[in-house]
């Protein structure tokens, strides 16, 4: 699991202070410790992180509103189902939680997995509606095929390795990337996984699918690699810094991004062949980037969310490659 992941476990105090939500109307957003966000209908933007915090926006990152989740714990990860039905998502995160919303984050509702409250999810991927599949510390998995009404937890590997990321490509093949070199892919919606063959042993923090064939795999100290064959053969890209690399997007333009720590960001003109450094790199670490609908980039993390305009990211001279 990654760094930021890690913060707001029972076992210690949290390192960020939460503004009560009840203080959170239509404003900036508070600097508070967020884990990820996602897109939902009618191109709303919900983010979740410490304590149970929901945060949501209808004007693409500038402006936020609180949620009431009813949860404390901290949530890790959120998706919304595809397509016609982004009004569906769902939020994980510490002791056990899985929260459900039908109006698109506005309002939600508490489910409970099989497991307890010593569970960690990490991830979260709503193949549609009902499908939803969940990932975790210590290998856990579990999945969902009633919208979250039951849930069922399946043994993926027989070791005990964090799952970090859970991923779908354009083909439907499902990709997990986790510790000590896990990589692994399904072509059967999660039911069953086989192994990718692991670059590095080190661990890895997802797999991103640029299309049917090719792969980029990151993680730590500065670790990202690309597949033209789907994670058959891998080639390491070099991005001169050991740092950690949590997250990794693929714009609409085709730039992709990949970065994590504090003041690092490193962007691709071509493909994932090769990455420079972003200059405008926020100054925070930053678990997720997300490409908003007017093409702006919402960055979440440390500093809670921060919205980057893609002109300070990306010279506008540059000319993004076709994919291949």
């Amino acid at each position: 699991m990654t760094w930021l992941k890690r913060i707001g476990r029972a076992f210690g105090p949290p390192l960020f202070v939460l503004v009560a939500a009840a203080a959170l109307h239509a404003a900036p957003p508070p600097k508070v410790l967020v884990l990820d966000a996602a897109l939902a209908a009618d191109d709303a933007v919900v983010a979740v992180g410490e304590r149970g915090l929901v945060l949501r926006s209808s004007d693409h990152a500038r402006t936020w509103a609180a949620a009431a989740s009813g949860a404390t714990a901290t949530l890790t990860a959120i998706a919304f189902a595809p397509g016609a039905d982004r009004r569906t998502g769902w939020a994980v995160g510490h002791e056990g939680v899985v929260l459900a919303t039908t109006d698109a984050g506005a309002s939600w509702r508490r489910q409970f997995p099989e497991g307890g409250d010593a569970d960690s999810f990490l991830d979260v991927l709503a193949l549609d509606a009902k499908r939803i599949l969940a990932v975790g510390a210590y290998g856990l998995f579990a999945a969902s095929s009633d919208g979250g009404a039951t849930w069922q937890r399946r043994k993926v590997r027989d070791d005990d390795y964090h799952f970090n990321r859970i991923t779908r490509g354009p083909a439907g093949t499902l990709y997990l990337a986790g510790e000590r070199g896990t990589l692994l892919k399904s072509a059967d919606d999660g039911a069953t996984w086989q192994p990718i063959p692991a670059p590095y042993e080190g661990s890895f923090y997802g797999i991103l699918p640029l299309d049917r064939r090719t792969l980029l795999a990151h993680g730590l100290r500065g670790h990202v690699f690309r597949s033209a064959d789907d994670g058959a053969t891998w080639r390491r890209v070099e991005i001169d810094a050991p740092v950690l690399l949590a997250t990794a997007l693929r714009l609409r333009s085709n730039f992709i991004l990949v970065g994590g720590h504090a003041r690092t960001l490193w962007l691709s003109r071509d493909y994932g062949a090769g990455f420079k450094p972003v200059a405008a790199a926020p100054a925070t670490a930053v678990a997720e980037y997300l490409e908003l609908g007017d093409g702006a980039v919402l960055a979440v993390g440390e500093a809670g969310v921060q919205r980057l305009e893609l002109s300070a990211l990306v010279p506008e001279a540059a000319a993004p490659a076709a994919p291949r």
